[in-house]
């Protein structure tokens, strides 16, 4: 017979400096995602450029963010995971002081631009972490805290933005984004070790082109229909027929190709598919409620609270993201102990019961409950819900083909945060300037929170598939027993 042996974990001299580059290589994504949110009005004036113009640049960053994390995850299995990371902090860098040195709207488009190469970077250095942390509960825990960060330093990004846009200018922001860039180049090396896929064929270029023509034009159709009543539609409606061609014709060269970037074989198990459908629905279902009902309805004079602008992210956005930083770790142990999935469908379970919860605000002027609200659903969202997600694309991966589940997986959630401002924002103005309007768009948010727990159900455990590293680690230590 044979017992099975835990891998055992890594030393604090390999995890602390690990640790520091991979989280200074997300403090530099992160900051670029979000810490510009309370700079916009200051970038209008500066610039002198119209809120749309200045909107174009985050569609922009966000839009780019999404292709460049359909490819580069596979293409650091093949080329060598920290020098793809290293490449993108680079290219976000340059992109950061572009952005900064700015003269006007177009040269900031093109910086933006030039930042999404940092899309990637959480999944990416989960994968890197996986490589170097063979240990399954370590990893978990680890994960956690990697992951956690990906839902806003705690608020503490956008109340630093705010501050050096007032104090120092917009410029400041990007400055500041650049130091981080260059922190993480030179940690990267120091803290990381260099892996690849076991086999390093070609990259499948010809299978991305498509891909990112149909996830681009999908994201670009997501955010002209959030316009509603200004929207081409149209447009809207071309850009569809070209995401959906794009699908069938990557679809077709993958079946063809000798190494595709995704086989076929994988595209078609539940793993993939139930994955990426849980990912995409549980975004739609809770994105815009956080990052825009809960906000505005928190403003509204008549129906809500009446915050002002300058203080309803201290009563929402900042305890929702300091909630899912804090608990982000307490969420890894639990997946170390219990399983990723059944924490995941326990995460979107309570947040079901949260943006439900957040349909009873309508007509409520307590801060107190805004703030209840704001702190449970980044517990259970943040904190949990995102955190699995994330970590479930790592961990059902094939060990011969780290990168393209967690990519993908990547590119769902920013199509999902594309479509929950589309469909609920529509949901919600379908029911005029009435109160009833919040609630119908949050209720539709728990109707779609459903369905992915529903999906989440076909995820397989990842303990049941034999391919993966993990299962690769313990077949490893498993030893043999005479007796």
């Amino acid at each position: 017979m044979s017992i099975t042996v835990e891998p055992r974990r890594a030393s604090a001299a390999t995890i602390v400096p690990l640790m520091i580059a991979l989280l200074v290589a997300v403090f530099a994504f992160q900051l670029n995602a979000s810490m510009l949110a309370p700079a916009l009005a200051t970038m209008e004036v500066e610039l002198s450029a119209t809120p749309a113009q200045i909107g174009m640049t985050q569609t922009a960053f966000f839009t780019a963010a999404a292709l460049f994390s359909l490819f580069l995850p596979r293409w650091g299995d093949l080329i060598g995971r920290r020098k793809v990371l290293i490449g993108m902090m680079i290219v976000t860098g340059i992109g950061c002081v572009v952005a900064a040195l700015a003269p006007n709207v177009a040269v900031l488009f093109l910086g933006r631009l030039i930042q999404g190469a940092a899309g990637p970077t959480v999944p990416l250095c989960l994968i890197i972490l996986r490589q170097q942390v063979p240990n399954e509960k370590q990893y978990a825990l680890l994960l956690g805290i990697v992951t956690s960060v990906n839902g806003g330093i705690g608020g503490v990004d956008a109340i630093a933005g705010g501050w050096l846009a007032e104090h120092l200018g917009f410029r400041s922001i990007f400055w500041v984004m650049a130091v981080f860039c260059a922190v993480a180049i030179v940690a990267l090396p120091l803290g990381v070790r260099e892996s690849t896929a076991e086999q390093t064929p070609k990259m499948d270029w010809l299978g991305v082109l498509p891909l990112a023509v149909s996830i681009g034009s999908l994201l670009m159709a997501f955010n002209e229909a959030g316009k509603l009543v200004d929207a081409n539609w149209i447009l809207v409606a071309v850009l569809f027929v070209v995401g959906i061609a794009g699908i069938v014709v990557f679809y077709n060269i993958e079946k063809r190709v000798k190494h595709p970037l995704v086989s076929v074989e994988y595209l078609g198990q539940r793993r993939t598919w139930a994955l990426l459908l849980t990912t995409l629905l549980t975004m739609t279902g809770v994105f815009a409620v956080m990052n825009g009902l809960l906000p505005n309805l928190a403003q509204d004079d008549i129906h809500g609270a009446g915050m002002s602008a300058g203080v309803v992210s201290w009563w929402t956005l900042t305890p929702y993201a300091l909630a899912g930083l804090v608990f982000g770790p307490i969420a890894g142990l639990l997946a170390g102990k219990f399983g990723y999935k059944i924490v995941l469908q326990v995460g979107i379970a309570l947040t079901i019961a949260g943006v439900a919860g957040a349909t009873l605000l309508v007509g409520s002027t307590s801060s107190l409950a805004y703030l209840g609200i704001s702190i449970f659903v980044g517990i259970t969202y943040a904190g949990i819900a995102n955190i699995m997600l994330n970590g479930l694309g790592v961990v059902l991966s094939p060990a011969d083909n780290q990168g393209y589940l967690p990519g993908m997986n990547a590119g769902a959630f920013n199509l999902g945060a594309g479509i929950s401002f589309a469909i609920l924002f529509a949901v919600a103005t379908s029911f005029g300037d009435t109160g009833g309007g919040y609630a119908a768009g949050m209720w539709a948010g728990v109707i779609i929170l459903a369905l992915a727990f529903l999906c989440s159900l076909l995820i397989p455990r990842p303990e049941s598939i034999t391919d993966t590293v993990a299962a690769r680690n313990l077949a490893e230590t498993s030893a043999p027993v005479t007796n």
